[in-house]
């Protein structure tokens, strides 16, 4: 059977990339071939040399890496908590505690082996940007992912250990080497990218361009 497969370079802090996430997933909702859809997330950090937690809130945060007033940067947060609410998703970044994301990512890569990446993402993502749960603090990590299936014992293990530390660099690197700079960044049938969290419209143009290219036998198009 044909399928699909979407790459999906994305940040568990980047709040465009939850709103991505879900504009793609109401596209797949409308989308005649979705079950023959893979999607695969892959690893970006926005900031690498992040510390597990940053000091201050959030809004001050922003002010300080943007250079804005603190104003600026409250209204800034605000614009993108309402249009993630035209989505239906509930973002409370005021209340964000923003950090190094690595764990994290380390713990998506331990969930994708587990066959749960999906749950632990979106468990990682609510955590962050409805919570107020500090992405950074391994505590918290081991809380979060042991909630949405990850085994308790392992997922420490993990977190104390280096493991898919590589995985994460691995992506990374590919993201470097296709030129992808921000996220969200979606790959579509290998040749198709879409930038950012566009319009559910423009996501199922893309999703219907990619499979007239498997139907055509473009090889490169199946995954």
């Amino acid at each position: 059977m044909k399928k699909l497969r979407i790459d999906v370079w994305s940040d568990l802090v980047c709040p465009w990339c939850a709103i991505g996430n879900r504009r793609l997933e109401r596209a797949l909702e409308q989308f005649p071939h979705r079950d023959q859809v893979e999607v695969v997330w892959h690893s970006f950090e926005l900031d690498p040399s992040a510390p597990p937690l940053h000091e201050g809130d959030h809004a001050g945060h922003i002010a300080s890496k943007f250079g804005r007033s603190r104003a600026d940067a409250e209204a800034m947060i605000q614009r993108i908590i309402d249009l993630a609410a035209e989505d239906g998703l509930t973002l409370k970044l005021l209340d964000a505690r923003a950090g190094n994301t690595f764990d994290a990512h380390r713990l998506l890569h331990f969930a994708a082996e587990r066959g749960i990446e999906p749950a632990v993402r979106l468990r990682l993502f609510r955590g962050y940007m409805t919570e107020g749960e500090p992405i950074g603090d391994r505590a918290v990590l081991l809380r979060l992912a042991t909630e949405a299936g990850l085994p308790p014992d392992e997922t420490q293990a993990v977190l104390d250990s280096d493991r898919y530390a590589e995985d994460v660099r691995d992506d990374e690197q590919a993201a470097a080497a296709i030129g992808i700079g921000g996220v969200p960044f979606f790959i579509l049938a290998g040749r198709i990218g879409v930038s950012g969290a566009q319009p559910v419209d423009l996501f199922l143009r893309a999703l219907n361009q990619a499979w007239a290219k498997i139907e055509q036998g473009d090889d490169t198009a199946v995954a």
